[in-house]
């Protein structure tokens, strides 16, 4: 299988790494040039497989890697791969291959945006965005269905585990659908922005959750069937 990867020095301080794979040279070769024209973003590097992509994370270690599906190798598998070994690196999914299933699968691989290729470019960037904030993105056509989606994984999962929390991280979920940062919750609380990342942390491993958005719904649903059981 040929792959390639190429890289280059982080002379752009804080700006996001980025990494892009994508079989297609052209296709590739256009999102390069649109990312070097942005001085928020610097690539570091190019894979055009699959396997490649696990390669680069390692050795370059991005902030986010850009991934199509339609390559060639198990692409889905590389981002669990990826989301293990890499934890640190963020997996956006950029792909013409639309479709609920999908979008679905590339999530609960690890996956924490899903982009389409035929929508604006600003879309792409409002991606990175989104998961460097620590949070999901799904692009708008698909966002309510995989967001169903979600809820209904989530909703088996609280089936089959009693969920319970205690005063502090309900006060933190109240304020997280609210969409409040770390540090407005540390304000509203009156505790360090640290012990909230703390409970974070700790909501994420009890609600089974990757980030902000799933330890919402899962949540939710828990509080549903905590209502369901007393009736």
């Amino acid at each position: 299988m040929e792959s390639q990867i190429k890289s280059a020095e982080n002379t752009m301080g804080k700006s996001i790494r980025v990494a892009i794979a994508d079989d297609h040279p052209v296709l590739l070769a256009g999102m390069v040039s649109l990312f070097s024209n942005n001085e928020a973003h610097q690539v570091v590097g190019q894979a055009v497989d699959a396997d490649s992509c696990l390669e680069l994370v390692k050795a370059l270690s991005p902030d986010v890697i850009i991934m199509d599906l339609s390559m060639p190798g198990d692409v889905f598998r590389t981002i669990a791969q990826i989301v293990m070994e890499a934890p640190e690196t963020r997996v956006v999914v950029f792909t013409a291959y639309c479709s609920i299933e999908s979008a679905l699968k590339a999530l609960d691989a690890g996956a924490t945006g899903f982009a389409l290729k035929g929508s604006p470019s600003a879309e792409l960037f409002e991606a990175i965005e989104t998961v460097m904030a620590g949070q999901m993105f799904v692009t708008r056509q698909y966002a309510s269905q995989v967001m169903n989606g979600l809820r209904e994984r989530a909703r088996r999962q609280a089936l089959s585990e009693a969920i319970k929390l205690n005063v502090r991280e309900k006060q933190i979920i109240g304020h997280l659908v609210q969409a409040r940062t770390n540090r407005e919750i540390a304000e509203a609380l009156h505790i360090s922005e640290k012990t909230v990342k703390h409970y974070m942390t700790g909501l994420m491993v009890k609600l089974h959750a990757r980030n902000r958005v799933e330890v919402v719904i899962a949540s939710l649903v828990s509080q549903e069937q905590d209502v369901a059981a007393r009736r």
